[in-house]
């Protein structure tokens, strides 16, 4: 393992080396849900971008597991867009989605809690140590590389563990989403999952450029990053201060995790409106969307929080810890 992850540990992508720019053309980007108009809105959508938190690859945290690797590179890109997107998810709930980050600028402290859920220390609540442990559960060896299902189950789980940030994590069945058992579960709701490999942050949707995605690439090695002193986070690391990258979407891995945030329940019902409308009539469809729990299927058992007298991750020290805290139903989120 550890002449694996050496191969990996001087691995820094400098983006600017061999990207071009953003065209200067007429075209909408969204972002998340907000659109920009690129030929005249172009630094708010780099603005807009770079205020996503970024997780990469990092080195030299302390051993997972006590013995365990102290660097994720070559096997954690997957985890790192989970945190990816379960932070985006934080932040709209928290600060909003019109929040925005400007570097060097003294941040609200709901960001740097939020910030310091994701450090790579074992007492935090989603470090790559509690990712990594939680996915022994399921079925994953640490150091073991995760595909999108896993990491959707280990965040329903781990959300479970955390009372500040109230999260509820619907993971769906067979690529199915079931509008009752989501009503069940409760009314704010956020999708989350990844994608393989990248964290895509938004496409245009004109012209020559129409099927490109944005993407937050976690395929950089950054040195570990801790609390300071006087209890805040040195965050320019965990920032894309580049231009970020582009891909055809038509080379976008077919194993692949979508993730929706609704904060509220009519948030919720406006979006299964527009999915049934816009998403839902094409032949090709990643995912269905139905009103009723199938008669077929297993009944549907929302998740209840843990019986444990410790927040966050304190409690995930061992593998005994972990099988005694498994959940028994089985749902996950969206389509992988």
């Amino acid at each position: 393992m550890e002449s694996v992850l050496s191969k990996y540990e001087n691995q820094i992508t400098i983006f600017t080396d061999y990207l071009e720019d953003f065209p200067d053309t007429d075209e909408l980007v969204w972002i998340l849900g907000k659109q920009h108009l690129l030929k005249t809105e172009k630094s708010k959508l780099l603005s807009d971008i770079s205020a996503r938190l970024w997780f990469t690859y990092r080195r030299k945290f302390s051993p997972i597991g006590g013995t365990g690797p102290s660097s994720d590179a070559g096997w954690g890109c997957m985890l790192r867009c989970g945190q990816m997107m379960l932070a985006q998810a934080l932040i709209c709930k928290h600060l909003g989605r019109d929040w925005n980050w400007e570097k060097q600028k003294e941040q609200p402290k709901e960001y740097q809690q939020i910030l310091q859920c994701f450090l790579d220390r074992k007492d935090c609540c989603y470090s790559i140590h509690q990712m990594a442990q939680m996915g022994v559960g399921e079925g994953k060896s640490i150091g073991e590389w995760f595909g999108p299902n896993t990491v959707a189950q280990v965040l329903k789980k781990l959300a479970l563990f955390d009372e500040w940030n109230s999260l509820a994590v619907y993971v769906s069945m067979d690529n199915t989403v079931v509008i009752e058992d989501i009503k069940k579960m409760c009314c704010i709701l956020p999708l989350s999952a990844n994608r393989a490999t990248e964290n895509p942050t938004g496409s245009p949707n004109a012209s020559n450029h129409s099927d490109e995605l944005i993407f937050l690439d976690p395929h950089t090695t950054q040195t570990f990053v801790d609390t300071e002193e006087n209890g805040t986070v040195d965050d320019q690391t965990f920032h894309c201060l580049q231009s970020p990258q582009r891909m055809n979407i038509l080379n976008l891995d077919p194993s692949v995790a979508l993730g929706f945030f609704c904060k509220e329940e009519k948030d919720f019902d406006s979006w299964c409106s527009l999915v049934q409308k816009e998403i839902l009539k094409e032949n090709l469809r990643m995912f269905e969307l139905v009103q009723k729990h199938p008669a077929h299927w297993p009944p549907f058992v929302p998740p209840a929080k843990p019986e444990v007298t410790t927040t966050g991750a304190e409690f995930i020290d061992s593998t005994e810890q972990l099988e005694e805290f498994e959940l028994e139903e089985d749902f996950e989120i969206l389509n992988v």
